[in-house]
């Protein structure tokens, strides 16, 4: 139930003077540079800068860490279109088809697709959660680890849509990923193919892995080329182009609905979010569309399903934390700090008491989307001159950034080592046609679903009846088989028509 008169104060909190407004472009900006520079997270830059918000109050401190966020958001797959580097784990999918585009010329209108979709899926997100946001909060308190694993293996399905020329190299790209997804403790404390090797008792740091398999082994391959994009015609960035490329986002709104309203229910469940909505997003998309076999080989709509689930993830993210003060993932960690430093504690009581606060935080949200639109076309052409960079300049740079981003990742040399084991790793895969982002994908949700299941086991106490008495579980197991039922059934019952026809 919308609280009209919470709506009015909460405009008065905004716009009776400037200054809450003055933090959020240098934020957007913070964000797009810590998101386009490999190793750098947005929860580092929301770090870095978190003690400026000492001399704020709440209201102006949350702007200015939303507003990182935002950008940040986006940031991500600038280099994930440009260099094949997904810069935090949500841009993962944009890699997929957004460097291919690149390669072919068609950096200008990918990073417009990315720019575009990714305004949509904030803007829609938080519309929603405007709408919905008590709503969403109950949802969310009643889901568990059984609910959360059948989602994890939703995201672990789409391994079988990667799987390339070769299944069985898919497959087996995928069962590797998840054993190396297992390396390290497990929640009962015993370690785990470490091979005695101290580094690998924490696990294999998945973020400096993804660095290394897409970025350093794409370097190798480039090392013969003098260019990313080798038709000197095609290499000019142009702003009438990536505006072209935005509005082109635009007519796809079922594309980018879906990839939003994945994105807003995924980023609401708490250590889940944009890494694993993304990655939904892209399959959803590709298993729906008429031509599943052009994904991945520069199909726009990848960009599109990728960019507008993790920008939608934000707000369901920020809703379990203004509705029940527990952070999504690591920015709003941060953010939970600003709630401390303000003696704030997030739950149903601070919605029903601060009503005007939490929906002047949501309306600064959404300014913040038309913001972002505005200075990303005015950024994006300085960003993607990198396509103007030579490669032997290109690679040291690239390599040493990966490096040095890695270590400030992990503390320790576990990052940088990470990098080049797994960028050797995914030159040979490459090579020998096997799955890559099958390995990541993993990499990055085996030891989550290996945790959720094992925390179901011991409250089931391993009855397997106890999933039935859990109808969201239910429902999004229904989910996940249609999802992968879809296109078979439909072409088995066009097939059967077609020859009942004839």
């Amino acid at each position: 139930m919308i609280d009209f008169i919470a709506v009015q104060q909460a405009l008065e909190l905004l716009f009776t003077s400037v200054t809450p407004w003055l933090v959020v472009i240098p934020g957007i900006l913070i964000g797009l540079v810590f998101g386009s520079i490999p190793g750098l997270q947005i929860s580092m830059a929301m770090a870095i800068f978190l003690p400026l918000t000492l001399h704020m109050n709440f209201v102006m401190s949350m702007l200015f860490l939303t507003a990182i966020f935002t950008g940040g958001s986006f940031g991500g797959g600038v280099t994930a279109i440009l260099m094949n580097i997904p810069g935090t784990s949500s841009a993962l999918a944009t890699a997929f088809d957004g460097y291919p585009m690149a390669r072919q010329g068609r950096h200008n209108e990918a990073l417009g697709l990315a720019l575009g979709s990714s305004t949509f899926g904030c803007g829609l997100g938080y519309i929603v959660l405007f709408a919905l946001i008590q709503p969403i909060s109950i949802l969310v308190l009643k889901l568990g680890p059984s609910e959360m694993f059948a989602v994890t293996v939703w995201g672990l399905t789409l391994i079988a849509s990667l799987r390339g020329d070769h299944m069985s190299k898919g497959i087996i790209s995928g069962v590797f990923g998840l054993l190396l997804g297992t390396v390290g403790y497990n929640e009962l404390g015993t370690a785990r193919g470490t091979l005695e090797i101290e580094l690998l008792l924490d696990g294999i740091p998945a973020v400096p892995a993804m660095m290394g398999m897409f970025a350093a082994s794409e370097l190798f391959n480039l090392l013969n080329a003098k260019f990313i994009v080798e038709d000197e015609e095609q290499r000019n960035v142009s702003r009438p182009k990536i505006f072209q490329g935005f509005k082109e986002s635009l007519r796809f709104p079922i594309v980018n609905s879906r990839g939003s309203m994945l994105g807003i229910m995924i980023g609401a469940v708490p250590g889940v979010g944009s890494s694993v909505a993304n990655l939904l997003s892209y399959m959803e998309t590709k298993r729906r569309d008429k031509d599943p076999d052009s994904f991945g080989h520069g199909n726009p709509k990848g960009v599109m399903a990728s960019e507008s689930a993790n920008s939608s993830s934000e707000a369901g993210s920020m809703a379990t934390l203004l509705a029940l003060g527990i952070p999504g993932g690591g920015a709003t960690a941060v953010m939970l700090a600003v709630f401390a430093m303000n003696n704030i504690t997030g739950g149903p009581t601070f919605i029903r008491e601060q009503t005007d606060v939490v929906y002047a935080i949501i309306f600064a949200n959404f300014a913040q989307v038309f913001l972002l639109a505005i200075i990303g076309l005015l950024t994006i052409p300085l960003l993607a001159s990198v396509v103007k960079v030579p490669v032997r300049m290109l690679v040291p740079s690239v390599m040493a950034l990966a490096i040095f981003g890695s270590y400030g990742l992990t503390g320790s040399m576990a990052g940088p080592y990470t990098v080049l084991v797994f960028a050797c790793l995914g030159y040979v895969m490459k090579k020998y046609n096997y799955s890559v982002p099958g390995l990541v994908i993993g990499i990055l949700l085996g030891k989550m679903a290996e945790s959720e299941l094992l925390h179901s086991y011991q409250i089931s106490g391993g009855q397997i009846s106890y999933v039935f008495s859990r109808p969201v579980t239910l429902f999004i197991v229904v989910l996940l088989l249609l999802s992968i039922g879809y296109q078979p059934i439909m072409k088995f019952v066009k097939a059967r028509w077609s020859h009942r026809k004839s």
